[in-house]
């Protein structure tokens, strides 16, 4: 039985429906980066408020990587998740994917193809 919780958003107050709290770790969240910490403070966040600080996030952090440091960045030894997510992984540009920064270093090196967003 799937059991859903609905929450209030701690940045923007609208209700939203937490994933299946009836098993662990299967809630939509799950499928970004874990790049927060619970004692950063507020409770949940909506879908939407959720995405723009993890974008966010990381895009502070990327602005932190040169190409001297890239190889011992933190996004390599995160959990790997499979699912790609549009606009911390990639963005779509006249129907094609653009592979982020993030994407680059989460898989850990270059791939020689002169990517756009290559931090290698």
């Amino acid at each position: 039985m799937n059991v859903t919780k609905t929450k209030i958003c701690s940045s923007c107050d609208s209700e939203f429906s937490c994933g299946d709290i009836s098993v662990e770790n299967k809630c939509w969240c799950n499928d970004y980066p874990p790049i927060f910490n619970l004692s950063e403070g507020g409770d949940c966040l909506c879908p939407s408020c959720f995405q723009e600080a993890c974008e966010d996030k990381i895009d502070a952090y990327v602005e932190t990587i040169t190409t001297k440091n890239a190889h011992k960045n933190k996004a390599q030894h995160l959990p790997k998740t499979e699912k790609l997510i549009e606009g911390i992984d990639y963005y779509l540009e006249d129907g094609n994917y653009v592979f982020k920064a993030w994407f680059h270093l989460k898989r850990g090196s270059c791939c020689g193809n002169k990517c756009r967003h290559c931090p290698y």
